[in-house]
């Protein structure tokens, strides 16, 4: 169980963070200049995860998604052979949040039995924690991330990458 690949899409609104959270895992800076990604971006990242146990290799190949598919994007060709997801919100921007519930949902419909988080990401930015608990309230799963400071990023990544992994789900 070793050398394990994983596609995993970054989903979400545009702005949200998810060209920042990559590039904060795979290159450890942050830029925040901001350029919307036209299509797709594929970043590749090396990890460890712990599976029964056992450290195993895991190649990460997140395809970083244009945000203005919607729930379309599951019918086109960049979430074909989607291993799992992180759908990343703006912890700013409720209707991020709404947004990265309706993307999840959409996920669990499309790609059953594969998992996907939810990200409330600029958690560096919080002010209220009441205003982002939207994904909690309706006990969708999720994780405070912060491109900007590195705030669990490589932990976000690593439990999606786990959960992939213990499920049997690498390409």
């Amino acid at each position: 169980m070793t050398n394990q690949a994983i596609k995993l899409l970054l989903l979400g609104e545009v702005g949200v963070g998810k060209t920042s959270l990559a590039r904060r895992l795979v290159f450890g800076t942050f830029d925040s200049s901001y350029k919307a990604t036209i299509g797709v971006d594929i970043f590749d990242f090396k990890l460890k995860a712990a599976v029964s146990g056992l450290l195993v290799d895991v190649n990460l190949l997140i395809w970083d998604i244009d945000g203005d598919y919607s729930q379309d994007i599951y019918r086109h060709i960049y979430s074909a052979g989607a291993t799992g997801a992180l759908i990343v919100s703006d912890v700013s921007r409720p209707l991020t949040q709404k947004a990265a519930v309706d993307l999840w949902g959409g996920f669990e419909r499309e790609f059953p039995g594969r998992p996907a988080k939810i990200v409330m990401n600029k958690a560096d930015l919080l002010t209220s924690p009441a205003s982002t608990l939207m994904p909690a309230a309706i006990g969708v799963d999720f994780v405070w991330t912060s491109a900007k400071t590195g705030y669990l990023v490589l932990d976000a990544f690593a439990e999606i990458a786990r959960h992939c992994v213990a499920r049997g789900l690498a390409l």
